[in-house]
Protein backbone atom coordinates (compact mmCIF):
# COMPACT_ATOMS: atom_id res chain seq x y z
CA UNK A 1 0.00 0.00 0.00
CA UNK A 2 1.74 3.41 -1.49
CA UNK A 3 1.77 5.81 1.88
CA UNK A 4 -1.69 8.00 1.94
CA UNK A 5 -1.22 9.97 4.98
CA UNK A 6 1.25 11.26 7.69
CA UNK A 7 -0.52 12.21 11.11
CA UNK A 8 -0.09 15.70 12.48
CA UNK A 9 2.14 14.40 14.81
CA UNK A 10 4.78 11.83 13.12
CA UNK A 11 8.33 11.43 14.10
CA UNK A 12 10.68 10.35 11.90
CA UNK A 13 13.45 7.37 13.11
CA UNK A 14 16.60 6.40 11.80
CA UNK A 15 18.03 3.21 12.65
CA UNK A 16 21.70 2.52 13.47
CA UNK A 17 23.00 5.20 10.89
CA UNK A 18 26.56 4.99 13.02
CA UNK A 19 30.47 5.01 11.77
CA UNK A 20 31.36 1.61 12.53
CA UNK A 21 28.20 0.55 10.16
CA UNK A 22 28.67 3.06 7.18
CA UNK A 23 32.41 0.97 7.71
CA UNK A 24 31.05 -2.26 7.11
CA UNK A 25 28.66 -1.40 4.18
CA UNK A 26 28.21 1.84 1.38
CA UNK A 27 25.00 3.77 2.99
CA UNK A 28 25.67 6.65 1.55
CA UNK A 29 22.11 6.92 -0.27
CA UNK A 30 20.61 5.73 2.68
CA UNK A 31 22.22 8.48 4.75
CA UNK A 32 22.23 10.91 2.33
CA UNK A 33 17.51 10.15 1.75
CA UNK A 34 17.45 9.93 5.97
CA UNK A 35 18.91 12.81 6.35
CA UNK A 36 16.68 14.55 3.59
CA UNK A 37 13.67 13.62 6.07
CA UNK A 38 15.10 14.87 9.18
CA UNK A 39 15.44 18.44 7.88
CA UNK A 40 11.97 18.48 6.94
CA UNK A 41 10.73 16.82 9.96
CA UNK A 42 13.07 19.07 12.15
CA UNK A 43 11.48 22.44 9.78
CA UNK A 44 8.11 21.47 10.68
CA UNK A 45 9.42 20.87 14.87
CA UNK A 46 8.39 17.45 14.21
CA UNK A 47 10.23 14.42 16.13
CA UNK A 48 13.46 13.59 14.59
CA UNK A 49 14.26 9.65 16.52
CA UNK A 50 18.39 8.57 15.71
CA UNK A 51 18.95 5.03 16.84
CA UNK A 52 22.46 3.38 17.63
CA UNK A 53 23.55 0.02 18.05
CA UNK A 54 25.88 -0.09 20.91
CA UNK A 55 25.18 -4.00 21.72
CA UNK A 56 22.93 -7.38 21.62
CA UNK A 57 20.78 -9.04 23.53
CA UNK A 58 22.71 -11.61 25.66
CA UNK A 59 20.73 -14.94 24.36
CA UNK A 60 22.47 -18.03 22.71
CA UNK A 61 22.34 -17.89 19.01
CA UNK A 62 23.81 -20.61 16.68
CA UNK A 63 25.86 -17.58 14.85
CA UNK A 64 28.83 -16.38 16.44
CA UNK A 65 28.72 -12.57 17.02
CA UNK A 66 31.28 -10.58 17.65
CA UNK A 67 32.95 -9.91 21.20
CA UNK A 68 34.41 -7.60 23.15
CA UNK A 69 33.45 -3.87 23.09
CA UNK A 70 33.32 -2.00 19.79
CA UNK A 71 36.63 -0.01 18.61
CA UNK A 72 36.52 3.55 19.42
CA UNK A 73 33.87 5.70 17.02
CA UNK A 74 32.11 2.30 16.03
CA UNK A 75 28.53 3.82 17.85
CA UNK A 76 28.74 7.58 16.99
CA UNK A 77 26.35 8.15 14.54
CA UNK A 78 27.51 9.34 10.87
CA UNK A 79 27.73 13.38 10.97
CA UNK A 80 26.10 13.69 7.32
CA UNK A 81 23.05 13.26 10.00
CA UNK A 82 23.57 16.64 11.75
CA UNK A 83 22.39 15.43 14.90
CA UNK A 84 20.79 18.77 16.33
CA UNK A 85 20.18 19.51 20.02
CA UNK A 86 16.46 18.56 20.32
CA UNK A 87 16.90 14.86 18.08
CA UNK A 88 15.84 11.90 20.29
CA UNK A 89 19.44 10.03 20.67
CA UNK A 90 18.36 6.03 21.16
CA UNK A 91 21.07 3.55 22.06
CA UNK A 92 19.55 0.21 22.15
CA UNK A 93 20.96 -3.02 22.70
CA UNK A 94 18.77 -5.29 20.31
CA UNK A 95 17.50 -5.06 16.86
CA UNK A 96 14.70 -2.95 17.69
CA UNK A 97 14.77 0.31 18.66
CA UNK A 98 11.56 -0.19 21.42
CA UNK A 99 12.65 -3.32 22.98
CA UNK A 100 15.15 -2.30 25.43
CA UNK A 101 14.69 1.62 25.34
CA UNK A 102 11.97 3.92 26.72
CA UNK A 103 11.68 5.24 22.97
CA UNK A 104 7.93 4.49 23.32
CA UNK A 105 7.06 6.33 26.31
CA UNK A 106 8.89 8.96 24.97
CA UNK A 107 6.98 9.20 21.49
CA UNK A 108 3.71 8.83 23.28
CA UNK A 109 4.60 11.58 26.07
CA UNK A 110 4.74 13.99 22.63
CA UNK A 111 1.63 12.61 21.37
CA UNK A 112 3.60 10.81 18.74
CA UNK A 113 0.44 8.40 16.64
CA UNK A 114 2.84 7.48 13.55
CA UNK A 115 6.45 6.99 12.87
CA UNK A 116 8.33 7.10 9.86
CA UNK A 117 11.32 4.31 9.77
CA UNK A 118 15.04 4.27 7.78
CA UNK A 119 18.16 3.12 8.29
CA UNK A 120 19.57 -0.12 8.28
CA UNK A 121 20.05 -3.25 7.75
CA UNK A 122 16.59 -3.48 6.41
CA UNK A 123 15.94 -7.29 7.60
CA UNK A 124 17.11 -6.82 11.25
CA UNK A 125 16.84 -3.42 12.54
CA UNK A 126 14.33 -1.26 10.39
CA UNK A 127 12.27 -4.44 10.31
CA UNK A 128 12.94 -5.14 14.11
CA UNK A 129 11.66 -1.62 15.34
CA UNK A 130 8.85 -1.72 12.65
CA UNK A 131 7.14 -4.64 13.58
CA UNK A 132 7.69 -3.19 17.82
CA UNK A 133 6.39 -0.09 16.60
CA UNK A 134 3.40 -1.35 15.39
CA UNK A 135 2.79 -3.99 18.10
CA UNK A 136 2.80 -0.67 20.64
CA UNK A 137 -0.18 1.11 17.90
CA UNK A 138 1.75 3.51 16.51
CA UNK A 139 0.59 3.98 12.49
CA UNK A 140 3.72 2.36 10.91
CA UNK A 141 5.47 4.26 7.25
CA UNK A 142 8.63 2.88 6.03
CA UNK A 143 10.84 4.81 3.70
CA UNK A 144 11.99 1.37 1.42
CA UNK A 145 14.12 3.62 -0.51
CA UNK A 146 15.65 5.26 2.36
CA UNK A 147 17.02 1.71 3.91
CA UNK A 148 19.35 -0.98 2.96
CA UNK A 149 20.55 -4.84 4.08
CA UNK A 150 23.75 -6.66 2.73
CA UNK A 151 21.95 -9.33 2.10
CA UNK A 152 19.54 -8.10 -0.94
CA UNK A 153 17.29 -11.04 -0.23
CA UNK A 154 16.55 -10.09 3.50
CA UNK A 155 15.52 -6.51 1.97
CA UNK A 156 13.55 -7.82 -0.72
CA UNK A 157 11.45 -10.16 1.69
CA UNK A 158 10.97 -7.08 4.50
CA UNK A 159 10.22 -4.71 1.61
CA UNK A 160 7.60 -7.11 -0.18
CA UNK A 161 6.31 -9.75 2.78
CA UNK A 162 6.94 -7.90 5.80
CA UNK A 163 6.23 -3.96 5.33
CA UNK A 164 2.87 -4.11 4.18
CA UNK A 165 1.56 -6.43 7.05
CA UNK A 166 3.15 -3.33 9.49
CA UNK A 167 2.22 -0.32 7.81
CA UNK A 168 2.42 1.70 4.55
CA UNK A 169 5.51 1.82 2.79
CA UNK A 170 6.40 4.09 -0.15
CA UNK A 171 9.74 6.41 -1.14
CA UNK A 172 11.40 9.33 0.07
CA UNK A 173 9.86 12.27 -2.44
CA UNK A 174 6.41 10.70 -1.41
CA UNK A 175 7.23 11.43 2.28
CA UNK A 176 9.08 14.46 1.71
CA UNK A 177 5.50 15.45 -0.63
CA UNK A 178 2.88 14.88 2.27
CA UNK A 179 5.09 17.25 4.74
CA UNK A 180 5.15 19.88 1.82
CA UNK A 181 1.13 19.66 1.63
CA UNK A 182 0.62 19.13 5.50
CA UNK A 183 2.64 22.73 6.43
Amino acid sequence: MPVTTLDPKTALIVIDLQKGIAAMAPIGEVVAKSRALADAFRARGLPVVLVNVAGGAPGRTEQPRPGGPFPDGWTDLVPELDQQPDDILVTKMSWGAFATTDLEARLKALGVTQVVITGVATGTGVEATARQAYEQGFNVTLAIDAMSDMRPEAHDYSVTRVFPRLGETGATQDILDLLARAA
